[in-house]
């Protein structure tokens, strides 16, 4: 990752992925809006996508879809020289070799991150998979 962001401002990032609402809004009034959008984007939420497309933020994109196993996505990021992203992406697809790599080579707040988001992205997954939450129609 480009070193952009401060330690606090990775571990608030973790934070809002996971949920703290409170924690995102802070981030998205205080300097950070790609950030808390990231977290939107992250659940499929189409305007917060393009929001990041939008507004110079593809690297942050290109996580996400990585994540949800686009190889495309990773391609891109190790094109742009985003090659920690592109292990962040591989790890939070359940790519343990490339969770090894997060977890030896990059911070602490790094890693801890990838694995917030390898949360989500699964729960997402496994919300999609579960026909108890399709419509009955």
């Amino acid at each position: 990752m480009k070193e952009f962001y401060s330690s606090k401002i990775i571990l608030a990032w973790g934070e809002a992925v996971s949920g703290n609402t409170e924690i995102r809004n802070w981030l998205m009034k205080n300097g950070f809006p790609e950030l808390g959008l990231f977290c939107f984007a992250l659940r499929n939420k189409d305007d917060a996508r393009n929001w990041l497309l939008d507004n110079g933020f593809p690297h942050l994109m290109a996580l996400i879809n990585g994540a949800e196993g686009r190889t495309g996505a990773i391609a891109w990021l190790m094109k742009n020289d985003y090659n920690l992203f592109a292990q962040m992406a591989l790890a939070s697809d359940n790519d343990s070799s490339a969770m090894r790599w997060v977890h030896l080579n990059a911070s602490k707040e790094i890693f801890l991150l990838t694995q917030k988001i390898q949360f989500v992205k699964n729960r997402i997954d496994a919300d999609n998979e579960d026909a108890h939450k399709f419509s009955k129609d």
